[in-house]
């Protein structure tokens, strides 16, 4: 924080202001069209969100649907646990405004960053912990009061896609598979009209890489949770201000990690998506477009400059970039390369460069 500007920085600030009026203003007439590259690959552009005021912002920036809704947020800012009926009032929600469009609805994951007051969870290592689907299968009622608010919600449409976060043995998602199957039962002798809707897995944990061609007919999708993904790879944490320096999610090894599975993905021919802060890094974003990622989820004020920048790079340009850049050792050549492309092609506004 500057208290007392001089003049000199108060006129490069002035500057920077209008360059960003200036590029918001453009970006606007984006909106409506599609994230295609110039070569006519089209890459699918969605929101993440937890709050229902978080809905409009996504509309009004272009949203093709929700990637990533953490349905923990109304949890975090309730009193007590919410019922199936607070749920199902919230849900339903979400996914009208969204109706015909995919929404990604991750089930409960507390623990680790994402306390409940009413529910204090004390751990050495909340990391590595009670989170995720570990906490939702140990408390199977919570799962069950969720799905069936999910299911109600969702009715007959096709727009539900129900995420598990943590995942990392086959046992995970046999037991919730089991409890799927029990809800759906359970509203179907209510006689509440309800389709199954499509699973998959974020893959956060190092473990689900490997195990991913095995579980081909258990999943409907992939999603990468490249924040977690990456902070369990460099064994890092993201949050301690001591070794948060450190942390890059273009690391080296991340990318290797990614591009493996993105073509285990394309094998067991299962679409695949991202979210992340990866997701709205233009750099990483290069990287994930030439390694066959097509669908992104980012905050929704990330989606017009995104779009830019996808509708002014051919994949193939990518494709021929990313294989430069698992080739590279250390984050600030990968960097260097990524970027030095954009600016290339008259993207350095994205970077902050004009």
């Amino acid at each position: 924080m500057i208290l007392r500007p001089g003049e000199s920085v108060l006129r490069e600030f002035e500057r920077l202001q209008l360059v960003e009026q200036t590029l918001r203003g453009e970006l606007a007439s984006l909106r409506d069209l599609p994230a295609t590259t110039t070569d006519g690959e089209r890459v699918q552009l969605l929101a993440n969100t937890g709050l229902l005021a978080d809905i409009s912002p996504g509309l009004a920036n272009g949203a093709e649907g929700i990637g990533l809704y953490r349905t923990e947020m109304p949890f975090m800012i309730s009193e007590t646990f919410p019922s199936e009926e607070e749920q199902l009032h919230t849900y339903s929600q979400v996914l009208a405004a969204y109706r015909g469009r995919p929404v990604y609805m991750r089930t409960l994951d507390i623990g680790g960053d994402k306390p409940l007051p009413y529910f204090p969870i004390h751990e050495e290592n909340p990391a590595l912990g009670w989170r995720g689907i570990r906490f939702c299968l140990d408390n199977s009622s919570l799962l069950m009061t969720q799905l069936r608010a999910m299911l109600r919600a969702a009715g007959s449409g096709e727009e539900l896609h129900i995420l598990l976060p943590m995942v990392s043995n086959t046992g995970e998602i046999d037991a919730f598979q089991g409890l799927l199957g029990d809800a759906l039962e359970q509203l179907a002798g209510e006689h509440v009209t309800v389709r199954r809707p499509r699973i998959g897995i974020m893959v956060e944990v190092p473990a689900a890489i490997s195990l991913l061609p095995a579980w081909a007919g258990k999943l409907d999708f992939i999603s990468i949770g490249s924040n977690d993904l990456s902070q369990y790879l460099l064994a890092l944490d993201r949050n301690n201000p001591r070794v948060a320096g450190a942390y890059d999610h273009i690391h080296p090894a991340v990318l290797h990690e990614i591009a493996r599975i993105a073509a285990t993905a394309k094998r067991m021919q299962l679409p695949l998506s991202l979210c992340g802060e990866m997701a709205s890094d233009p750099a990483a974003v290069v990287f994930l477009l030439g390694t066959g990622v097509r669908t992104l989820s980012m905050s929704a004020s990330k989606l017009p400059r995104i779009k830019w920048l996808l509708r002014s790079i051919s994949a193939a340009e990518a494709e021929q970039l990313a294989q430069q850049a698992l080739e590279l050792d250390n984050v600030a050549a990968i960097r260097q390369l990524l970027e030095g492309a954009l600016q290339q092609r008259g993207l350095g506004r994205l970077l902050g460069i004009e």
